[in-house]
């Protein structure tokens, strides 16, 4: 009996790492950057920082980083004019 209780724990132990290793993998990707959160706490505006306090940082980013490409494609693209 102490023979298979040897032989069974560092096994499951090591399966139980594998495992949390490709849950770790996964979170990695679906996890904010550190820099995303200095820049949006450097530069957010109200309504940004209200949607952080009401839905959470996912959203507040989602704002953030809507406003910044709205303003660079602003810059793109060409300004119509009215004849």
């Amino acid at each position: 009996m102490t023979a298979w209780f040897v032989v069974a724990v560092p096994l499951v132990m090591m399966f139980f790492a594998l495992a949390m290793e490709r849950v770790e993998s996964r979170l990695k990707h679906v996890a904010v950057q550190e820099e995303e959160v200095e820049e949006f706490l450097e530069q957010a505006r109200p309504n940004e920082v209200r949607a952080l306090y009401g839905h959470g940082i996912g959203r507040a980013l989602e704002l953030f980083r809507l406003r910044r490409l709205g303003g660079r494609a602003a810059k793109l693209r060409p300004r119509r004019t009215r004849s």
